[in-house]
C-alpha cells in the first residue's frame, strides 16, 4: 500500500480494510507494550525511592560511626576504618549522582522540585554536549550580530534586539548550568555567579534609552562584544581538546565543561589563553571608567549608566582576582615540587 501510494497508483477498498485490520493486530501489541511500560515505570520509580532512602541512610550512619571514632584514639586499626568508610562513602556519593536530589535556589524558582537529575551517563553526556554546543553557537551567532550593528547598522531597535539576545542567552546559560550541576557537573565559585552578574547586565542595557550617553558608550561596547565572542570560541575550541584529553587519562570528570575563564585542570597547555583572558578583564575595567566619565559628562541623567558602570567593575574584580588566585596557586605548587 505505501509503494502504491508512492508511485501514485489508486488503492483498492479490500487493500484498506486489509490494512486496518492488520493495524487493529500491530495496536493491540502496542498496547501491550505500553502496558509493560507503564508497569516497568512504576517500578523503577518505587525501585528509585527505595535506593534513595537507603543511601541516605548509609550516609547517616557512616556519619555517627565516624563521629564516635574521633573520640578514640589514634591506632592503625582505626586508620585502616576510616580509610574504609571514606571509600564507601565515595562509592555511595557515586550512586547519589543519579537519584533525586532537591534543587538549589534559583532551579527551584523556575521548575520547582521536578526531579531533573538524567537517568544515565549517556543522556549526562549528550545533555552536557548539548551545552557546550549552545554556546558554540551562540558566540558565532552574538559575533556576527555585534560586527552587523558596528559596521553597517546604527538603529537603537536592532541595538535592542541584541541586547535581548544578550538576555536569553545568560538566562538560558543559567539554567542550563543549574541543571548541569545537580547532573554532577562541577560549576563553581565565580564562573557560576558571573553569568548572573551577566544576565543583570545585559537586563540594565536593554532598558537604556537613545540618549547621547548611549550612543556615546555604544561602539566601545559592540567592540568589547565582538572581542569577548572571539576569546569565547576560542575557549571552546581549546578547551574542548584539553577536557577530552584529561578525561581519556582519568584526570577529569565526563560532566566537566568548559567556563569563560581559567581554571586550575587548563595549566597544562592553555596557558597561552591567559593574555586574552587578561586584555578581556581589563576591557571590562575600561568600560567601568567609560561609563563613569559618559555619566559624569552627562550629569547621569540616565541610572542605567552608574548601574552599568558598577556591574562592569563587579565582573572585572571577579574575573580578574579569580584568574590571579588559580595562577597563584598553580604556580606556587609548581614551586613547591620543585623545591
Amino acid at each position: 500500500m505505501e509503494v502504491a501510494q508512492r508511485v501514485g497508483a489508486q488503492v483498492s477498498f479490500t487493500t484498506c480494510k486489509e490494512e486496518w485490520a492488520d493495524l487493529g493486530t500491530d495496536y493491540d501489541k502496542c498496547m501491550e507494550k505500553y502496558k509493560e511500560y507503564k508497569k516497568a515505570a512504576e517500578s523503577y520509580h518505587t525501585l528509585r525511592n527505595t535506593c534513595k532512602s537507603q543511601t541516605q541512610r548509609q550516609l547517616k550512619k557512616i556519619s555517627m560511626i565516624k563521629s564516635a571514632l574521633k573520640k578514640i584514639p589514634n591506632n592503625p586499626e582505626k586508620e585502616e576504618l576510616l580509610k574504609q568508610i571514606d571509600e564507601k562513602k565515595r562509592s555511595i556519593q557515586d550512586i547519589e549522582k543519579f537519584l533525586p536530589r532537591k534543587n538549589g535556589f534559583y532551579l527551584g524558582l523556575i521548575v520547582g522540585q521536578v526531579n531533573m537529575i538524567l537517568d544515565s551517563t549517556a543522556e549526562k553526556f549528550r545533555y552536557k554536549d548539548e551545552y557546550e554546543r549552545f554556546k558554540f553557537y551562540c558566540s558565532v551567532t552574538m559575533m556576527i550580530f555585534a560586527i552587523f550593528l558596528n559596521t553597517f547598522v546604527f538603529h537603537r531597535v536592532f541595538d535592542a534586539m541584541f541586547s535581548f539576545l544578550l538576555l536569553w542567552y545568560y538566562c538560558t546559560l543559567t539554567v542550563r548550568e543549574s541543571i548541569l550541576i545537580v547532573n554532577g557537573s562541577r560549576i563553581k565559585g565565580w564562573w557560576v555567579m558571573h553569568h548572573y552578574v551577566s544576565v543583570v547586565l545585559s537586563g540594565i542595557n536593554v532598558l537604556w534609552p537613545d540618549d547621547d550617553a548611549y550612543r556615546e558608550f555604544r561602539p566601545v561596547f559592540m567592540a568589547f562584544s565582538i572581542y569577548q565572542s572571539l576569546v569565547q570560541l576560542m575557549q571552546y575550541y581549546y578547551q574542548s581538546g584539553c577536557l577530552y584529553r584529561l578525561r581519556a587519562l582519568g584526570e577529569r570528570d565526563d560532566m566537566d565543561i568548559t567556563v569563560e575563564g581559567f581554571q586550575s585542570w587548563m595549566w597544562r597547555g592553555l596557558t597561552f589563553l591567559l593574555p586574552f583572558l587578561f586584555f578581556g578583564h581589563f576591557w571590562q575595567l575600561y568600560n567601568a571608567f567609560t561609563l563613569m566619565n559618559i555619566g559624569m559628562s552627562h550629569n547621569f541623567q540616565e541610572w542605567q549608566v552608574p548601574c552599568l558602570a558598577f556591574l562592569f567593575c563587579v565582573l572585572f574584580c571577579g574575573n580578574f582576582f579569580t584568574t590571579i588566585i588559580v595562577v597563584w596557586q598553580k604556580r606556587g605548587g609548581k614551586k613547591g615540587k620543585r623545591d
